[in-house]
Parts: structure tokens; sequence; C-alpha cells
């Protein structure tokens, strides 16, 4: 090993690496990239490092072959690939050849994807290329002092003529409240931990179970917290982080993308010790209704649970679509059918719970009986129509005089509004005790554990964008 290499690995944002290296990739080559097998808390990785601080982490064509030897690697070795980045891009010096060694490692990176993990952190700048890198990776934890642009300030103010500074066109905060780039936003040396947390959830190839997380926390623990968190009027917010935090092993659940499309939480957790992907709907945000970006968001954190074969488990409440002509002109349709279609082509354990609200469409999209999941299940207060009562009665009783449309809103709230008529239908498996519910669900993860389903032999799917 060279000392320069020596000296890298020693790099502070390295420290939660247990040892030096078990395999360096290409270290007798003039590449400023840096890879090798390294083991992360336990884990082993492949760990790239491409943030060379001379350079100002610009890339040559020898970068390139140094990250496509190591993806390669990795695909072999069934290992999962760990990026930290802090690059200018394409070094310039060297032309069209260090764009084609970027192509290169992008190709390798789309071929992984799916069958080992990518996991990037971004330490420093990260443009052009770089950037497109970041939005290949399943998760990305950066910096807070980080920034990412496919185009910077410079092109940004000759082709507009607007004046930005890099925060304001692809700081942290950007990425992390308003394009959903960045998963999570830690402090610089905390890039690598955190990744390492995250890995605690994630098998290291598709072909595996994520590793057990063993807790002393009972798996028929009670939570009868959880029914009292609902507000008692039907409009009411409250967090369902809560409700995620007291059904989960020792309270323990690590949000991803927190602050972009609040109004569906993702994340993962543990329930009887097996890792598990919540999705979850959050009155908090815009009363939880679905919208694009919820869409999206949700869409692609089951597509990587479905992967990497974790288990979804999914919190109802919501009224439905958010509605709006923007959001119809900006492809409410298309995005729409994405978390549809996530849910609906998943073949791992997937089971729903409805804790409140399941109205319309949205009671379909999120991972309804009729999309194809293992068990429905629903609280008493649960309350899944097509549409409410108060609006159902705008369109049934218009014309009728108050007292009559209320007189009807009652008897419709007693009739519909309730998770019995599903049960009777069997669009609902079980209505469950809101003190049960960890239980129940230890209960059911655990029964599919043994979940198999013959898959069809095809290229891929045509998958809505």
């Amino acid at each position: 090993m060279t000392n320069s290499t020596i000296d890298a690995l020693n790099s502070p944002t390295l420290s939660h690496v247990t040892t030096p290296s078990t395999l360096q990739i290409r270290q007798g080559t003039p590449a400023h990239a840096i890879a090798g097998v390294h083991d992360l808390d336990g884990r082993p990785v492949m760990l790239i490092r491409a943030e060379d601080p001379e350079h100002r982490g610009a890339l040559t064509p020898e970068d390139g072959d140094t990250l496509t030897a190591a993806a390669n690697l990795a695909l072999e070795k069934h290992l999962p690939i760990v990026l930290l980045l802090a690059s200018s891009g394409a070094d310039a010096n060297h032309g069209v050849a260090a764009l084609d060694g970027w192509g290169r490692a992008a190709r390798v990176l789309a071929k992984a994807s799916g069958v080992v993990p990518i996991l990037a952190g971004v330490t420093g700048p990260a443009v052009s290329g770089t950037a497109l890198l970041i939005g290949l990776a399943d998760i990305v934890v950066m910096a807070d002092d980080a920034y990412a642009f496919v185009s910077g300030p410079v092109p940004v103010r000759q082709m507009t003529g607007v004046q930005v500074d890099v925060e304001e066109l692809g700081g942290a905060n950007v990425h992390y409240r308003d394009t959903g780039a960045a998963s999570i936003v830690v402090p610089h040396d905390d890039v690598l931990p955190t990744i390492s947390d995250i890995l605690r959830f994630l098998p290291n190839h598709n072909e595996n179970e994520a590793p057990f997380n063993p807790s002393s926390d009972p798996i028929d623990r009670q939570t009868p917290e959880a029914g009292e968190l609902l507000p008692d009027t039907p409009t009411g917010s409250y967090d369902v982080r809560d409700v995620i935090s007291l059904v989960v092993d020792d309270h323990d659940f690590l949000e991803l993308r927190g602050g972009w499309a609040a109004n569906l939480v993702t994340g993962f957790g543990s329930i009887g010790g097996r890792p598990v992907g919540i999705v979850a709907n959050q009155p908090m945000a815009i009363a939880g209704t679905l919208d694009i970006p919820a869409s999206q968001k949700g869409a692609r954190f089951v597509a990587m649970c479905d992967a990497f074969n974790l288990p979804i488990i999914t919190f109802v409440d919501t009224p439905g679509f958010y509605p709006g002509k923007d959001l119809e002109w900006r492809g409410m349709i298309r995005h729409g059918a994405q978390m549809a279609f996530a849910y609906a082509r998943a073949t791992v354990p997937r089971i729903s719970l409805v804790l409140r609200k399941s109205y319309g469409g949205a009671f379909i999209v999120m991972d309804s009986k009729t999309m194809g999941n293992d068990a429905y299940l629903a609280w008493p207060t649960a309350e899944i129509a097509v549409m409410g009562a108060t609006q159902a009665a705008q369109i049934l009783q218009r014309g009728e005089s108050e007292e009559t449309i209320a007189a009807w809103v009652e008897d419709y709230e007693e009739t519909y509004l309730n998770p019995y008529v599903g049960a009777e239908r069997g669009f609902v498996d079980a209505v469950i005790d809101p003190a049960d519910t960890r239980k129940e669900l230890a209960d059911l993860v655990d029964l599919f554990s043994s979940k198999r389903e013959q898959l069809q032999q095809r290229r891929h799917d045509n998958s809505p964008l």
C-alpha cells in the first residue's frame, strides 16, 4: 500500500473503518480515487473514496477505471457499495476521456442497482457527473457543508441571468427539503458512521435477508399509547412517527428523506429483531394527503425495500390525493401510478394497518388488499370508504335542506365509516386493538418471513416515471 493510500485511509472521514483494508483496488495506478474492501463496523463493504482535496476531486480517466473495477468487484463478491464523494466533476485536462470514465462508472452502478445496496456519502462538492452518481445511489447521506448540482452558479447566471450561490443552488438543506436527493444530512464527521448505522437494516446482496438485529424489547409489549395518540376530532393532527416509535423495537426508527415530502414518512425499523421498511401517511403535513413528491418518495422506497428483501409495513391515515390544477398539470396521474406500480410489483411480505382514514384512490395506492398485500389490518377507529361523509353529502344530497343533510351525514358515518363493512367483504383481514399493534405486526412479520414468489423471467418492467 502506498504512503498516499495510507494517508487517505487515515482521514477523519474514515474513522469508522475498523481495519484499514483487506483488499485495495488498483493501488499502483495514478488514480486519485481510492477503493478497497473494508470492514465498516463489522460489515465488509466496497468503500470508494473520490474526494482528493488537491485536485478539488476532479476525476481522471483512471479514476473512472477505479470506480468501475471496484463496483464490478462488489457485484462479484456480493458487497454493499459505499461511495464517499467530494468532486468538482471530470478533470478538464483529460478532455472527453474523463467523461468516458464517469460514464463507465455510472453504467456499472446502474448494473449494481437493486443487486447490492449503494450508499453515497457527500462530503464536499458533487458537481456534474458526480451529482448524477449520487442520483443512482439507494441512499444519500450529505454533510451539512456539502453541496451538489449538475450545473453550477456560473452556467446558471450565463444561461438565465439569475445570480445564485452554491448553497442556494444545491446546498445540503436544499437537497434535504426541496429535491429529496439527500436522505439524511449530518455533520461532516458523522457521514460514515451514519452510513454504517443505515447498513444494519440492509443485506449485503439481494439474494440475502437483512441481518437480524437482536433486541430485549418483548414482542408482546402492549402499545395502548398508540391509540391514545389519535385526536378526538377526525380532522385533528398527530405525529405518525410517535405511533411508529411505539411499535418498533426499542423505539428505534431511522427516518429517510424526512425533510422532503413530509406528508409521507419512510424509514427503517426492526420488529422482533427483523428489519422492516415503514411507509406512513403523516397527518401533520397537508393532512396526510398524497401529492407528487410523496408518490415519488413512496415509490422509490417501496422499490428499494422490495429489492433488498425487507418486509413493508404501511400505516394508513389519508383523506386521499391532494386536489389542484397545478398537480394535475404536473402529472399527478403518472406519479400517483408510480406508487401503485411499486406496491403492486413488490414480492416481499406486505402488511398494512389503517389507523384512521383511508379514502378513495389513496385507499388503493396505500397497499390495499386490492394491490395484493399479505395482510390488511385496521384499528376500530378506521374509516374506509370512497370519500368522507361531508364530501359524499355534497355530491349525493345536493339541494337538500341542512337538516336532511345533517341526518344523512350521521347515518352515512354510522353505516360506512368503520372498518367492519370492509371486513365483512374480505377487504380487511382483522380489526385489532391499538394496544395489540406491536404483537400483531410482529406475529405477521414472523409468519410471512418464509414467503417466496416465483418471479417472471423478463428483462425489466416499464415503470411509470
